[in-house]
């Protein structure tokens, strides 16, 4: 299975926003995205703590409440997304990988998968592992993955893959060829794949997070 990054489907396509995860849709590609909490916890469908990369401005997600949010976002043509706005233009057909950003408290983390209960086709991931180990807390039987940077350590990365409640892992393309990876039975997805011509060479034998068709 391949997946697009934040909905970048192309260079015209910017990341995180409804008409980018529609436009990866329509091409047949599920998607990853990420989730932030605002101050009235409203889970959104964007990558950083604050809004500084994207919209030059210096406010951290959690202390925004969501109505300013969508207006700052808006006024810069580039309109940050609720996550359940995400769900509901998947209509189920397409898989969803989100990333959990931020630690979340179990309050958090129920209310997420309360919200996203009537969707099948999703599995939540996260570099911060408590947040996976505390999901399956609540619930084993959600679709859960671990993620790894390039400098983790292999030892951790198949440990951490014994655990029959794993579902997958997402790896930086590091690993690619790396031939103990390979070994662990779970499914692996690479991360992240630039361009078409890298998409192309390694799309037939491995699960690729990708970008800019």
């Amino acid at each position: 299975m391949h997946l697009i990054h934040r909905g970048i489907v192309s260079k015209k396509y910017k990341e995180n926003l409804l008409k980018s995860f529609d436009k990866s849709f329509k091409k047949g590609f599920g998607v990853e995205t990420d989730i932030q909490v605002t101050k009235d916890n409203e889970f959104i469908c964007f990558h950083d703590f604050t809004l500084k990369r994207i919209f030059k401005k210096k406010y951290s997600i959690k202390n925004l409440e969501y109505k300013k949010i969508k207006k700052i976002s808006r006024n810069f043509q580039k309109p940050i997304p609720l996550l359940k706005e995400l769900l509901k233009i998947s209509k189920s057909r397409f898989f969803l990988l989100i990333e959990i950003k931020p630690i979340l408290s179990k309050k958090l983390l129920k209310k997420l998968l309360f919200e996203t209960s009537a969707y099948s086709k999703i599995a939540f991931i996260s570099f911060k592992h408590e947040n996976i180990y505390n999901i399956l807390k609540i619930n084993k039987k959600i679709k859960v993955g671990l993620s790894f940077s390039a400098s983790s350590n292999i030892k951790s990365i198949i440990q951490k893959s014994k655990n029959k409640n794993i579902d997958c892992l997402v790896l930086d393309k590091f690993y690619i060829n790396n031939k103990k990876i390979r070994k662990i039975k779970i499914k692996k997805y690479y991360y992240t794949i630039k361009n078409n011509s890298e998409f192309q060479k390694l799309k037939k034998d491995n699960n690729l997070i990708f970008e800019n068709l």
